[in-house]
C-alpha cells in the first residue's frame, strides 16, 4: 500500500492470497490499486471476516464486479477521482 494507507485509522488488513490471485485472474489489479487505500482495506477486512468459505467467495465475487463497473463501493454509488490534467 502507498503511505496515505498509514493515515487509516482501522487496522490494516493484509491481503490474501485468495484475494490476490483473484483480482489478478480478473485482470483487476489496476482497478484495486486505483482505489483509495480505505476502500481497499474495507474490502479485505469484509471479505476476512465471513466465517464461511462460501461467504468469503460471494463477498469476493461482489468486489470484482464493483472494481470492473468502477462506479460502485460496497454497493454504494462511488465516483473516482477525475485525473489531474497537464497544463490546467
Amino acid at each position: 500500500m502507498d503511505d496515505s494507507a498509514s493515515r487509516l485509522k482501522r487496522p490494516l488488513h493484509p491481503m490474501p492470497e485468495f484475494v490476490g490471485a483473484a483480482l489478478k485472474a480478473a485482470g483487476l489489479e489496476a482497478a484495486y490499486a486505483s482505489r483509495p487505500p480505505y476502500q481497499r482495506n474495507d474490502y479485505i477486512g469484509w471479505i476476512t471476516r465471513a466465517k464461511m468459505p462460501g461467504t468469503q467467495q460471494k463477498r469476493l465475487a461482489q468486489m470484482l464486479d464493483e472494481l470492473a463497473r468502477g462506479d460502485v463501493y460496497m454497493k454504494m454509488a462511488y465516483r473516482p477521482p477525475r485525473p489531474a490534467h497537464a497544463g490546467s
